[in-house]
């Protein structure tokens, strides 16, 4: 049994992956805990492997003494010198045992101890090949569904789609063939959980580092990528040479490029930005194609209002104000949309709050406009400081406007206080602001926004 005890080692290490010293060391617990079941705990045992001969050797380690009160334990001056001619009074010997000695229930011992560090040690290889592959697309066929939740058969292990990670309007069957996005790899007492993602944006950044060259080259870099999983998604991309058009390196000759993503996500719309380091260029470029006359940047609030032509408000707010929403995603800013006519009603609004303040000139009130102070709100937020820089006004109106705009504000605000209701409303969206048009579709004909916009007809970029 013990002389083909290599070859099985080399066989399994070969076959399940499994290290071959994890192997050998789990059949030395094995046997070490097979000899004490049969000589008890008291007994020292030592066994090692003995890679010459290709056996496990089992060593029960007795004293050299007189008189032998304990056989398991001691042995007797005669004995030791037949197996080791210098042995002494005192020395602790090695007695090699048999191991086909050790009996049916010793046997029985040590099988489920290397059963259970076989499946051990199956599962941290599995574990340890997998861990290293999280981030990356795997391929897998549709094992079976377990509510809602699809397994998919990897090979070695199992993994799972679950209902959160799966984009709308996909629909699987026992056998589908199905590539998803290694979310992450965790332990679990039945083995490693590989949980995998189809409506993460990852996904879509690797699916085209699979499709284009340049930018599994680096030569194209995808800066940011946004998803609505299965409706339509944003990727923001720019390219480290000049020669080469970031945008057209992604769609390719005749769209062949972007087509194979586009399959892979069932039908999901894809709009490719070109990125900008100038962020109101980038948010423009993300709003395409609708037109935007003006962008107002408020850097402290991290926020943009963006004033497009009536015309373009329905294309810039997107199906239910889908593409605003995704261009926020993308860029990280809140997005506030307004129309021409909407912004032009509350400059004139603001402007006329300022006329109305008490104490104000139409000489100070153009001032304050020319230098981005369009209404009282405005002046109620600055600082003496900042408002002595204006024409024709020093440091004691300054602190009069300010207080004067503070009041204003005060008072409208108690005027227009509602009686005491419920709030069921569900709270806004956080990170767009769509001010008029909320759920406005697309007007026909709208493209995909594949394109920055020209540098023709560049909107005014102005600072809140």
């Amino acid at each position: 049994m013990v002389s083909d005890v290599k070859r099985i080692v080399e066989q399994v290490s070969r076959e399940r992956g499994i290290d071959r010293k994890v192997l050998i060391a789990t059949l030395e617990e094995a046997l070490r805990s097979a000899a004490r079941k049969k000589f008890g705990i008291d007994v020292e045992i030592e066994v090692g492997y003995n890679d010459e001969l290709g056996e496990i050797e089992v060593f029960q380690f007795k004293d050299v003494v007189e008189k032998v009160e304990k056989p398991d334990l001691q042995l007797s001056l005669g004995d030791a010198l037949e197996l080791d001619p210098e042995s002494e009074m005192g020395d602790s010997l090695g007695v090699k045992i048999d191991i086909d000695s050790f009996g049916r229930i010793a046997a029985q011992s040590a099988k489920q101890v290397i059963i259970q560090k076989m499946k051990d040690a199956e599962r941290d290889v599995v574990y340890e090949d997998f861990i290293d592959r999280k981030g990356e697309i795997l391929n897998g066929i549709v094992q079976r569904i377990e509510k809602g939740n699809i397994i998919v058969n990897l090979g070695r292990t199992e993994g799972i789609v679950p209902v959160r990670e799966q984009a709308q309007r996909e629909y699987y069957r026992r056998g589908d063939r199905v590539r998803a996005y290694v979310l992450d790899v965790l332990r679990d007492t039945r083995g490693p959980q590989v949980v995998l993602s189809r409506s993460h944006p990852n996904f879509l950044v690797m699916l085209f580092k699979a499709e284009v060259p340049e930018i599994s080259e680096g030569i194209v870099e995808i800066m940011g990528a946004a998803r609505e999983p299965g409706i339509r998604a944003k990727i923001a991309v720019v390219s480290r040479d000049s020669d080469i058009d970031p945008v057209g390196a992604c769609v390719g000759m005749k769209g062949s490029r972007v087509q194979g993503v586009v399959q892979e996500l069932r039908g999901e719309k894809i709009d490719i930005i070109a990125w900008h380091a100038d962020m109101a260029k980038f948010v423009c470029n993300a709003l395409a194609p609708a037109e935007i006359s003006r962008v107002v940047v408020d850097e402290n609030n991290n926020s943009m209002e963006v004033i497009v032509p009536d015309e373009f408000l329905a294309v810039a707010i997107g199906k239910n104000g889908q593409n605003v929403r995704l261009a926020s995603k993308l860029t990280g800013w809140r997005i506030d949309v307004k129309s021409e006519e909407k912004y032009s009603d509350a400059l004139r609004t603001g402007y006329e709050s300022l006329l109305a303040l008490s104490g104000m000139e139409k000489e100070i009130a153009d001032a304050l406009y020319e230098a981005g102070c369009y209404s009282i709100e405005e002046l109620s937020k600055a600082t003496a400081d900042e408002l002595v820089q204006t024409k024709g006004i020093d440091a004691e109106k300054a602190e009069a406007f300010i207080e004067a705009a503070k009041e204003t504000l005060q008072e409208g605000a108690k005027e227009a206080e509602p009686a005491e209701e419920t709030d069921t409303s569900e709270p806004e969206e956080p990170s767009v602001g769509i001010e008029e048009g909320e759920g406005v579709e697309e007007g026909e004909g709208v493209e995909e926004a594949e394109t920055s916009v020209d540098e023709e007809g560049e909107p005014s970029i102005e600072e809140a």
